[in-house]
């Protein structure tokens, strides 16, 4: 009997361990699935991720310069209050605090204060910073003054809201994209797709006068802005520049060229695409570059 007992309860557990393996094992699989994600895959999270953070950012710049413009007593909004993406905190640690950013901050607060009298809108004037990550950064495409005009400047170089006419420069990249990669010129110049997926989107000057083009420079944005590409080039490594033009070049000494990519060209504007930018090829180069390191491609088509 004790044998008896003995062996039925054997070919129990026996059987049990036999219906739970298959489980186990399905279990395993799943873990390492989820671990074995492909780079268009990792990129196509990445994209999501920041594009939510670029609208909490922007959600919260806006609430602070709203804020400010209710309360008469406290004045208009502190420069340093707009720039709120935590990872270029992190990178530029004690940014505002020097001399020059002091005198920036004054300088470009009291410009502020006067209504839609400085392009773009105080809510967007880190609009680069603040949609594109310092650890998503991959590529970043110069540029130098933001447009003076009513309604162009968004914060991103290059870059007009959906709605805007397009500027001759960004048109011509559009031609050579097409050239290039056989992408469809697009009906809108909003940017906004590039710098989700980790184009900085960078001018030199990040802010400027209504109708008055380079009213801003020479007051401190230069050195904050070289500040934040030499961050990039000190911290991080692969990272592909696009310096299209004279003085996206003059950063050439700011970029440690033994650690990242540099593509050179003419500047895109009609005055000088026709002298080295067309043909330059810096789209598919780019991903090039980026797919040789195990990186996701820019999916540039808008």
């Amino acid at each position: 009997m004790a044998s008896a007992s003995s062996k039925t309860l054997i070919d129990i557990f026996g059987r049990a361990s036999k219906r739970l393996k298959p489980t186990l094992c399905k279990s395993e699989d799943n873990i390492n699935s989820s671990s074995t994600l492909t780079v268009d895959q990792k990129s196509r999270i990445e994209h999501n991720k920041n594009l939510a953070l670029s609208r909490k950012n922007r959600k919260i710049c806006i609430e602070r310069v709203s804020k400010h413009k209710e309360s008469l007593a406290s004045g208009c909004v502190k420069l340093e209050e707009l720039l709120v993406e935590e990872s270029w905190l992190e990178a530029l640690p004690g940014e505002f605090q020097k001399d020059y950013a002091v005198n920036l901050s004054k300088f470009v607060e009291t410009e502020i204060c006067k209504d839609d009298y400085v392009y773009p809108p105080a809510h967007l004037i880190f609009n680069a910073l603040n949609t594109t990550p310092f650890q998503s950064a991959k590529v970043v495409i110069l540029g130098q003054d933001p447009y003076h005009g009513p309604g162009q400047a968004m914060g991103l170089s290059f870059s007009v809201p959906e709605g805007v006419k397009v500027p001759s420069s960004l048109v011509n990249i559009f031609k050579e994209l097409k050239q290039d990669l056989g992408c469809s010129i697009p009906s809108h110049g909003n940017l906004e797709k590039w710098a989700v997926q980790g184009v900085l989107l960078l001018n030199a000057v990040l802010t400027v006068r209504k109708h008055q083009a380079n009213s801003h420079s020479k007051k401190g944005w230069e050195q904050f802005t070289d500040t934040v590409i030499k961050t990039i080039s000190q911290k991080k490594e692969g990272v592909v520049f696009l310096l299209w033009g004279k003085s996206a070049q003059e950063k050439l000494r700011l970029i440690d060229a033994t650690k990242h990519h540099i593509l050179k060209a003419a500047h895109p504007s009609g005055l000088s695409a026709n002298r080295g930018f067309f043909g330059c090829r810096h789209f598919s180069q780019t991903n090039k570059y980026l797919e040789q390191m195990g990186i996701g491609p820019i999916d540039w088509q808008l």
